[in-house]
Formats: structure tokens, sequence, C-alpha cells
């Protein structure tokens, strides 16, 4: 009976070394997939996201592509870039998001608006990964490690008010959308479905913060 189990020891060894996989393989709907960032998306990603002396090694990174249903009902092509710690999260998340046809604009690389994250959100751009620090501070922002992911994010504003009262909203031409009260389309609340699928796997809302609310964002 021992020589039996000692026998089959490196067998069931390989079969739960891949059981993981084959069971994740299983689950992925045509048109999303995760990988290694490819060589032309890397070159892409190079002086913009990705900086000269970036300290985020390449391989902590996956480049994702799926699909998504726009506001009329077009199915779209996406990519983004994220911290391959939530790379499955996240790619899941976007798989239910289209299977319940939820609204997501655009799904592009930040590059493509040459790493403007003014210029993504004013194009209500959904993205992930981009070295920078956070706006008006020498703090990393958590998208330079691309462990957070900002959605929809014309209609979702970050919205700061300062001690004497100004308010700033990001992106600027967003500021209708600043008050939450108001009824708009890709508008993001609690209870949501977009809610509840990236907080059920532990992303905080940047909803949810008291200094700033920040409604596109969500983060590990």
């Amino acid at each position: 009976m021992l020589n039996s189990l000692r026998a089959r020891l490196p067998f069931l060894a390989m079969l739960l070394l891949f059981l993981p996989l084959l069971s994740f393989s299983q689950k992925r709907l045509p048109g999303f997939s995760v990988s290694m960032i490819p060589d032309a998306v890397f070159a892409r990603m190079q002086g913009k996201s990705y900086p000269a002396a970036c300290p985020v090694r390449r391989q902590d990174l996956r480049h994702l592509k799926l699909l998504h249903v726009d506001l009329e009902g077009h199915v779209r092509h996406g990519e983004m870039v994220c911290n391959k710690a939530i790379a499955n999260d996240v790619l899941e998340i976007f798989e239910q998001l289209y299977e319940h046809r939820y609204p997501i604009a655009s799904v592009r690389l930040i590059d493509d608006f040459g790493a403007s994250d003014e210029a993504s959100m004013r194009a209500n751009n959904s993205s992930s990964f981009c070295y920078r620090v956070v706006r008006g501070s020498k703090k990393l922002s958590a998208h330079a490690k691309g462990m957070a992911v900002d959605i929809n994010t014309l209609y979702n504003p970050c919205v700061r008010r300062s001690r004497s009262g100004k308010l700033t909203v990001q992106p600027s031409v967003a500021a209708k959308y600043a008050d939450r009260r108001g009824s708009f389309p890709y508008k993001i609340e609690r209870g949501d479905l977009v809610w509840k699928l990236f907080t059920s796997r532990g992303f905080k809302w940047g909803g949810a913060w008291k200094s700033v609310k920040d409604y596109q964002h969500f983060e590990k």
C-alpha cells in the first residue's frame, strides 16, 4: 500500500500543479485572455506609461484582451495592462460585466492618450497601469504598480475639496458629474454591479474615501 502511494506521488503532484490552470482556462470566455506583455505592446508603452528607468518590472505586469459593451449596445474590443497580482480578478470582472451587458465606454491603454490621465478621462476611457504620482503630491499612485483600475472615467470623476472650499474635479470637464445626486449614463454608485464585482474581490472603491471622492477608482 505504501509503495503504491509513493509511486503515485509524482502523478498527484503534477495533477495539483496543473489543475488550477485547467479549471481557469475552462472558465475563460472567447475574446478574453491574460498574457505577458507582448513586445509590440511594450514598445507602445515606452516613454509613456512606462517611462525611462521605471522600477516596475515588465514581468510583473500582464496584458489583458477583453470585450465590452458600450451604452449603445455595441460589442467592442479592449485591452488593459495591470499588475499580475490582480490580472485574473480584473479579467473575470470584465467577463461578468460583458455577460451582463454593463456599459463600458472604452478600454484602451493610456499610452493611446500619450499617458495623459486627463486626456484618457475626457475620453471616458477605462485603464489601469501608468507609472505616475498622485496629482499634487510626490506619492506614487496605485496605478504606478498597476494595482488600480479606473472605470468610465468622464462620468465618475475624482473630486477634491480644499480646506478653503475650492472644488477640484478631474477630468476638468466633468464638473457636472461631481454632483452624485443626479441620474446620468455610466454612473458608478454603491451597490451597482461594477461596485459589487470589484469590492467582492477585495478592491477598495475611491468613492467611499473621505477627503477625496474618486468615483472611477478601484484598487488593491
